[in-house]
């Protein structure tokens, strides 16, 4: 069944939760034009996999909020071995969220662009307004 608006209309049974709807209504312009882009999506599970560790998240957000941190630095920070701060910080640098450069003996981290702030600050925002109404 088709209405006024160019939807697509298919009655569907009753719902039981007031977040989804109760009958099945589509835009077919809007899918159709959403369909030829959403694949641009495609590739970047492994970017949130990667940031869905705690531990690679403190990483990422102290080294937003400074220019660059060394090796020792994170391990402190997140209190782990240098080891482990260098694979979390490896990482991170193989899906091109940070990047890294040597002076001497020590090796120094710092973001790969602002962009990475960006996003962590905008994450932080969303979590704030969920942990609000929650």
């Amino acid at each position: 069944m088709t209405n006024t608006k160019n939807e697509v209309q298919i009655n569907l049974s009753q719902s039981s939760g007031e977040d989804t709807c109760g009958v099945f209504v589509y835009d077919p312009e809007k899918v159709q034009r959403q369909q030829q882009v959403v694949d641009r999506v495609v590739g970047l599970a492994p970017l949130f996999k990667v940031l869905s560790d705690e531990t690679r998240l403190k990483v990422i957000y102290a080294l937003s909020q400074e220019d660059e941190l060394c090796v020792c630095d994170v391990a402190t920070i997140i209190g782990s071995s240098n080891a482990t701060a260098s694979h979390h910080l490896r990482l991170l640098r193989n899906m091109g969220l940070a990047k890294y450069r040597r002076e001497g003996k020590m090796t120094f981290y710092s973001l790969q662009s602002p962009h990475v702030r960006h996003l962590i600050q905008e994450a932080l925002t969303i979590s704030k307004g969920v942990n609000d109404r929650g």
